[in-house]
């Protein structure tokens, strides 16, 4: 395969799950700026979503308010932010048009029809009632890409650099969206153990559609060491770090090639590292210093994805 294909690929996929994540934080933020009672200053928790995302200089460079109609806008329709979800969904079909006869026609016609209506929502806007159906629709639109692809495609290297981007984005994400709660939206210990509190983990484990999941293992009450663990450390769960990791050493190992040693030697690594964790031992460490390793070792693996698969002069 040649590395531009490769390239096309896994940033078509990479950039559908994007969006699809950052619909999944502004949701959780948006739920949990409806209780007021736990923040410590107004707007707290839209500040919390821009810092998780590394983007509030861009933010503070183009708008003049931090409040959540300008949040939204500038996550969800900003054209001249890289990371919003309108400028997520114009990559992905774009790559996806720059290998048209690599991919399915019907996985084509899905994100090109997507791309078609996120143009029209972006002229019309998103009613103040309306935010959590576009969430939605952008979660469904993305789950539909996803399910074309694994219910269409050659079980080739094109498949497999499809799922290697979707996983790798998926493992960062769920990593900020817990990170989001846990160490810059913490209540304050009265609230600890509250109401509040419980709904606010309710919304991180709804953001990540592990609710049903989380009830279905524990049957008991909501507490964060077993959302982390949830969400980091159980192999059966969809969306856990530990589940991502799990599927990208498994594509790299499977795609392989001529310069992959030093990649997969670093991911083998990663990978076996994940796999000695406990959630004591990481609570223990600090869940907040834990998560922002993991992140490094993510940003770092995909740069070395980059520099192997795409960058080379070799074909």
């Amino acid at each position: 395969m040649l590395s531009s294909t490769a390239d096309h690929l896994y940033w078509m996929a990479r950039s559908m799950e994007r969006a699809e994540n950052t619909a999944r934080m502004l949701d959780v933020t948006y739920r949990m700026s409806l209780f007021k009672q736990v923040l410590i200053e107004p707007h707290h928790e839209w500040r919390a979503m821009l810092s998780i995302s590394g983007l509030h200089e861009g933010f503070e460079e183009r708008y003049d308010t931090l409040n959540a109609e300008n949040v939204l806008h500038f996550m969800a329709l900003d054209k001249e932010n890289p990371g919003s979800i309108y400028n997520s969904i114009f990559i992905a079909r774009e790559n996806a048009r720059a290998v048209r006869g690599s991919i399915t026609s019907e996985m084509w016609e899905i994100l090109n029809s997507t791309w078609l209506e996120m143009r029209r929502i972006h002229d019309e806007g998103i009613p103040i009632d309306g935010v959590s159906r576009f969430f939605e629709w952008v979660k469904e639109r993305s789950h539909l890409s996803r399910g074309i692809a694994h219910g269409t495609m050659l079980r080739d290297n094109t498949f497999r650099f499809i799922r290697l981007g979707s996983f790798l984005e998926r493992a960062d994400n769920t990593a900020r969206i817990l990170d989001v709660k846990y160490h810059i939206l913490l209540p304050s210990l009265r609230d600890v153990g509250g109401a509040a509190d419980y709904y606010q983990w309710s919304a991180v484990l709804r953001s990540v559609s592990a609710f049903e999941s989380y009830r279905k293992v524990y049957r008991d009450q909501i507490t964060p060491k077993r959302v982390g663990e949830l969400l980091i450390l159980r192999p059966d769960m969809a969306r856990s770090l530990i589940t991502c990791v799990n599927e990208v050493h498994r594509l790299l190992l499977e795609i392989n090639g001529p310069h992959s040693t030093e990649l997969i030697d670093r991911c083998s690594q990663f990978h076996a590292r994940l796999h000695t964790e406990t959630i004591d031992g990481i609570f223990e460490y600090g869940l907040h210093e834990y998560l922002s390793e993991f992140l490094e070792q993510i940003y770092d693996l995909g740069n070395l994805i980059n520099t192997t698969y795409f960058w080379s002069t070799d074909e």
